[in-house]
């Protein structure tokens, strides 16, 4: 009987279940470590970019360009030129 009371004890500490707290920061741990590969990975690709002679601040604006909707490219690149036109560039 102790050592049942003394398990739940293990397990539940000030009212916090101990083994998923554990669980919930050992699996933000992995995704940070994943992370952190993926981030190295990207960096590797524009790495082999820029050495292939790619400008790598373009290659980031199109990225970002991609992510957005069409309407909302659309209406910014309009603004862009209108503002362009109204400077005389």
């Amino acid at each position: 009987m102790a050592e049942a009371a003394e398990k739940e004890q293990d397990t539940e500490v000030g009212g916090i279940a101990a083994d998923r707290l554990r669980s919930i920061i050992e699996r933000v741990e992995r995704l940070e470590e994943e992370r952190k590969a993926l981030a190295s990975d990207i960096k590797d690709i524009y790495a082999e970019a820029k050495s292939a002679g790619f400008d790598v601040k373009v290659i980031r604006q199109i990225i970002s360009i991609r992510k957005q909707e069409p309407a909302d490219v659309e209406e910014h690149e309009t603004l862009l030129d209108l503002y362009r036109r109204a400077l005389g560039m």
